[in-house]
């Protein structure tokens, strides 16, 4: 049960500096230092303040570490004096803050532990106890029971101690116990007990955030500043403005206000309003709309200050009020007529309109009797309306709605099968479905080894292990993998692959390929996603050379030795095909870059020379210090000529949509043709122009999939397609289009990249010099009919 084989720090943690791939810089922690210590000091919310005081701390550690030589960032052990395996606390852009992320004061079931059988509050001291009789024999019944959580993969280690301890290899047991001794003072080796999972749970059943944090999030929601005063207004300012209103209207003859002093009793009435208005004020404290001097309420409440005083009003003083008075009744209507009833009615019922905050409240305690640590498969029925015994309880109105914004939180916590919470909305990308695999591939991964218990410890372990941030790493080094933690290393020889596991684990390989292509065809494979498709493949039996992203602004000039073998995976789809002929690519070349070819300086078979063709296809001197942006252009031809993993899914995996591929290439163009409207007046269009050579390529692939009839109709719909886009969007698609017409005629594009006599021209998402052709105003596009 291995994970990520990158050479690149996944592609996914990249330092955006804009400097050399060889330079580790202190630019970029010192930057995020800044913007953290602003943040601690100038923003308006607390908790955002409190968070960015410890973004500080952790930034402030890296610095220290880079300069006393304790951090050596780009390596796989960047922290000196702790192994590989040690989980890091790893910061923004991978790198490590040089502390454990398994260390830190003890967590509350710690020094319960600590507590409950009289030991020091000291982790030393709950490792050795672990080791007892008493402690092997509570470590065992958490086995027994699966009653317990791994959060961090440490979490596991003495659990894994116990069960070797039960079936008597004890030799095994010390030899793990040797290797986790000596930083038994310092790392968390303990699992948090928590309500055992009912047996027979179903491993298809995922969920995207446990019920303890969606109740935490709920928790969290605070009343919104302007709801609260606008709520305010309507309820208490409105009607006490409307109080005033009247008694001006007490003095109007003829409908101006009289100039002659007001009668004893209106003087009593008037102060009676005053001593009212200063309780209400003194209460009221969310808006502040009735102390602006421009609002008529501060206007006919000011003049009845003055008036009570024993002062006059002079004319001046008496316009205001008249204008005032005026534009109410304007407004509004007089007080107690039915138009101005029926106005005040509608805005007390918005009023009395239960808050966002409240029903988040009432939300977190309907959830407050679920398992905090999983998902729960009726989320839904926490989310209806308020019953007659929550009035009873909290006031808000019956039948009054849980908002929109508190349901789909809810429903994060909804466990079904991957399918069905992307029907719900809960994984709206590709991004959020990788989040999710791993809970799949643990159970799926995990079901080798035969002993129940063991298998629900690694699968556990797994889980943990996924949430370990990647490090930056250079010079082509992989992440640490699953089976390099010393207690995974320890059960290993318990682990047995049949052919039933290897079926289940290739069927799940294809529905999670399929579920991503068919979810969002115009995205290309996210890092963490294909990590857990590089595990299932593993766990099928199927040795595949799966590629990830890699990231321009650390790129090392080459390749590890899965990109040759990649390429020629899809040589062996696609040579001869639509896609090919788009790109020119010789397939038949690509076939020879085999294991006999020369070695680069890591010993990997076909990289140098796969490297120097991704170079001179990307225009690009393989032998000086590359840019950002020639080393994206070189990266893309990677990808361009792996397929970035397509290759493999409909080859090897098996995936064949439902929906069939034509229907994938008219949804890539899509996505294509939104990045492509989203150019225009961008002032920061790479990353678009990017996203769109690649939901391109995505429709190039699907297209290559499918039969020339199919792909007649489907170049047929794309011309429509692109004829409902706005101007700007269809002129910058038409050299794009008119290079595939050209291409599936038979013609040939610039090998530049350049546009032909007709305009047509292959889009790439990088341009290695100079401003992309995308940049360029549609004006100054020629546009192609069809």
């Amino acid at each position: 049960m291995d994970t990520n084989d990158s050479g690149h720090n996944d592609g996914h943690h990249a330092t955006p500096t804009g400097r050399g791939p060889v330079d580790v810089p202190h630019v970029y922690p010192l930057g995020e230092l800044a913007r953290a210590f602003t943040t601690a000091l100038t923003h308006h919310d607390r908790r955002v303040r409190a968070n960015a005081e410890e973004r500080v701390e952790r930034w402030r550690k890296v610095l220290a570490g880079m300069a006393d030589g304790t951090l050596t960032i780009g390596l796989r052990t960047p922290v000196a004096g702790l192994p590989a395996w040690v989980t890091p606390q790893v910061v923004r852009g991978g790198f490590a803050t040089g502390t454990p992320a398994a260390s830190g004061p003890l967590l509350a079931h710690e020094a319960v532990a600590a507590h409950r059988t009289g030991l020091p509050a000291e982790r030393r001291a709950l490792f050795a106890h672990a080791l007892t009789t008493t402690g092997l024999a509570e470590l065992t019944d958490l086995l027994e029971s699966g009653g317990y959580a791994v959060e961090l993969p440490e979490e596991a280690a003495l659990l894994t101690v116990a069960w070797l301890a039960d079936r008597g290899e004890t030799a095994t047991a010390l030899e793990l116990l040797d290797v986790l001794g000596p930083f038994a003072d310092r790392l968390r080796f303990l699992p948090q007990p928590v309500p055992a999972a009912p047996p027979g749970s179903d491993s298809a059943i995922v969920y995207r955030w446990t019920v303890a944090e969606v109740r935490r999030r709920l928790q969290q929601r605070r009343p919104h500043a302007g709801v609260e005063a606008m709520n305010e207004a309507l309820t208490v300012w409105n009607p006490f403005a409307d109080e005033l209103l009247e008694h001006w209207l007490k003095t109007v003859r003829n409908g101006r206000i009289l100039a002659r002093a007001p009668k004893p009793k209106w003087k009593e009435g008037a102060a009676a309003l005053l001593e009212r208005y200063r309780a209400l004020a003194a209460e009221h404290t969310c808006c502040g709309k009735h102390r602006r001097p421009k609002e008529n309420l501060f206007i006919l409440r000011t003049a009845l200050e003055d008036l009570v005083a024993g002062g006059d009003l002079d004319a001046r003083r008496r316009g205001r009020v008249q204008h005032a008075v005026d534009a109410m009744v304007r407004r509004r209507g007089v007080p107690g007529t039915p138009e101005h009833a029926a106005l005040r009615a509608r805005q007390a019922a918005d009023a009395a309109r239960p808050t966002h905050h409240a029903m988040a409240q009432l939300v977190a305690e309907r959830l407050a009797d679920l398992p905090p640590d999983t998902g729960t498969p009726q989320a839904r029925t926490f989310t209806v309306a308020v019953t007659p015994a929550e009035y009873e309880a909290t006031g808000l109105p019956v039948g009054a709605d849980v908002p929109e914004p508190i349901t789909r939180l809810v429903h994060r916590a909804l466990a079904a099968d991957v399918p069905t919470l992307i029907a719900a909305g809960v994984v709206p990308s590709a991004e959020v479905l990788a989040t999710l695999t791993p809970q799949l591939v643990a159970a799926a991964s995990a079901a080798a080894y035969p002993d129940p218990r063991l298998r629900r410890l690694m699968a556990a372990s797994y889980g943990a292990f996924r949430n370990r941030r990647s490090v930056l790493l250079l010079d082509l080094q992989h992440q640490v993998r699953f089976e390099e933690l010393p207690w995974v290393r320890a059960v290993e020889q318990h682990r047995q692959s049949t052919d039933p596991l290897r079926a289940t684990a290739a069927r799940t390989l294809a529905d999670l390929g399929e579920l991503a292509l068919h979810g969002w065809p115009g995205t290309v494979l996210p890092n963490p996603l294909t990590s857990q498709l590089a595990t299932l493949a593993r766990t099928a039996g199927l040795t595949l050379p799966w590629t990830e992203e890699l990231a321009a602004d650390i790129f090392m000039g080459t390749f590890t030795a899965k990109f040759p073998a990649a390429a020629r995976a899809a040589a062996e789809l696609l040579d001869g095909s639509l896609y090919a002929a788009y790109y020119g690519i010789d397939y038949a070349a690509i076939a020879g870059v085999n294991a006999a070819a020369s070695r680069d300086r890591q010993g990997s078979p076909g990289a140098a020379q796969f490297a120097a063709l991704c170079h001179e296809r990307a225009g690009v001197d393989g032998t000086t210090w590359l840019s950002v942006a020639q080393a994206g252009a070189v990266i893309e031809q990677a990808q361009i000529l792996t397929t970035h993993n397509l290759a493999l899914l409909a080859g090897p995996v098996g995936v064949s949509p439902q929906s069939g591929w034509a229907a994938l290439a008219r949804s890539a163009f899509a996505t294509t043709c939104r990045h492509a409207a989203r150019i225009h007046g961008n002032p920061h269009p790479l990353r678009t122009i990017k996203d769109m050579a690649y939901a391109w390529r995505q429709a190039l692939f699907y297209l290559s999939m499918t039969t020339p009839d199919e792909q007649n109709t489907a170049l047929a719909q794309l011309d429509d397609d692109a004829a409902r886009c706005p101007d700007h969007a269809r002129a910058r698609l038409a050299p794009v289009l008119a290079g595939l017409r050209l291409v599936h005629a038979g013609g040939n594009l610039a090998l530049d990249g350049g546009p032909t006599d007709s305009g047509a021209r292959r889009l790439l998402g990088w341009a290695p010099t100079g401003r992309h052709w995308l940049q360029a105003e549609p004006a100054a596009q020629a546009v192609i009919h069809g």
